[in-house]
């Protein structure tokens, strides 16, 4: 037998190329499908970190269901997380390796808008970017999809309730120093004024206030407005209103806040909440068929030391839902034509089955008040559109 390494080595060469000659290879990769990359970048530190664990859960589960289904398009998915808990900048750069070297298929990004902002300037268009907590509106920029509530669902009707339920007439506006609350805010002072509210003072704090919020509630103490409109996030939230019920004020002042769910709520605590309201597009005691089938999932997946349920958590939920439908509707990943596609196009939430209009989600819409560490529903508002309407 001749064993020259170099006949060897020839033989072995054409062993391989026959093989790929005869699909050999082709049809050992066919049995493993490639896999269907999604960068989730969600707040694994800084102060909207206590969503973290709920937004991975149920990101996880949403995953699961669909792989067992068959994937998206074929396609198993494997989630990428990254940390979008820090400086937009470097959420930015955790993107930008995520496209160049993993491939993303797309982004599903579940929080702050100065974040989203840094995101859609970096990658421009070029992978889907799937946005989905509640935010200010009003973005279309190209192969980006927003299903979180806007201004005119939520801000808009709870205005109107504050002013003629409550009777508020004055308002303090108080909020973290980024583009949601500012541009929030904008859309706040319009509504109370056509509803006959005033604003009588507006402050604006940066993210991880050291003073735990005393300077800003004896502002409000001296003030005296009927009501206060609240948006901070995560910590910032907790402390202001742990500081605001320790001044006394709850009895007397009207709170709502605009990015109020139940792991924020444990951390404000019952014994700080009377007087608090929220209006978002889920609470974890909402009715009706579809959430309960997702809870029953939800528990049979975690147990006893499941994360907390709440809106930015189910969001992630959405995302990936709302991914699937979108990309097999398309039947690829051509930026026109998922935009196209996204027009009218239904997905399942946590809550039921939701419809994206002009890149944006309209969608029923619950007002709470706070009742100890639970939220009672006040009023339901069906099918609310956002507001915005971008081109496909």
């Amino acid at each position: 037998m001749n064993t020259n390494p170099n006949d060897i080595r020839r033989r072995l060469l054409q062993a391989t190329a026959a093989a790929v000659g005869t699909g050999g290879l082709a049809r050992h990769a066919s049995a493993q499908p490639k896999e269907f990359k999604i960068g989730l970048m969600i707040a694994l530190s800084g102060p909207a970190s206590l969503f973290g664990p709920t937004q991975r859960a149920c990101a996880d589960l949403s995953a699961e269901q669909i792989n067992r289904a068959g994937g998206i398009m074929g396609r198993p998915i494997r989630l990428l997380p990254a940390d979008a808990g820090g400086p937009p900048a470097d959420t930015a750069k955790s993107a930008v390796r995520l496209m160049l070297e993993e491939r993303v298929d797309c982004f599903i990004g579940s929080h702050d808008s100065a974040t989203r902002e840094a995101v859609v300037t970096t990658v421009k268009g070029r992978t889907p970017y799937i946005y989905t907590p509640v935010y200010e509106g009003g973005d279309c920029s190209a192969n980006v999809f927003c299903l979180g509530e806007t201004p005119p669902q939520q801000a808009q009707p709870a205005a109107e309730f504050l002013v003629k339920e409550r009777n508020a007439r004055s308002f303090f506006l108080i909020g973290n120093d980024y583009v949601w609350p500012r541009k929030t805010n904008e859309q706040v002072r319009k509504y109370l004024s056509q509803f006959g509210g005033k604003v009588v003072a507006e402050e604006y704090m940066p993210f991880g206030a050291p003073n735990k919020f005393e300077e800003i509630v004896t502002r409000i103490r001296s003030t005296r407005p009927d009501a206060v409109v609240i948006t901070l996030v995560g910590a910032d939230n907790v402390n202001f209103n742990r500081t605001f019920a320790g001044f006394g004020l709850a009895k007397d002042i009207t709170r709502l806040a605009l990015l109020l769910e139940e792991n924020t709520l444990m951390g404000v605590g019952a014994e700080n909440s009377a007087g608090l309201h929220s209006c978002m597009g889920y609470f974890a005691n909402v009715p009706g068929d579809a959430h309960q089938k997702f809870k029953a999932a939800y528990a049979a997946k975690y147990g006893e030391k499941a994360p907390q349920l709440a809106t930015i958590g189910v969001d992630c939920y959405a995302g990936i839902n709302f991914a699937k439908a979108l990309f097999e509707k398309a039947g690829g990943a051509d930026a026109k034509k998922l935009m196209a596609a996204s027009e009218g196009l239904a997905f399942a939430t946590a809550a039921g089955q939701a419809t994206m209009r002009g890149r944006h989600v309209d969608k029923d819409m619950y007002l709470a008040e706070c009742k100890g560490t639970d939220f009672a529903v006040l009023r339901t508002l069906k099918d609310l559109p956002s507001g915005t309407a971008c081109k496909a």
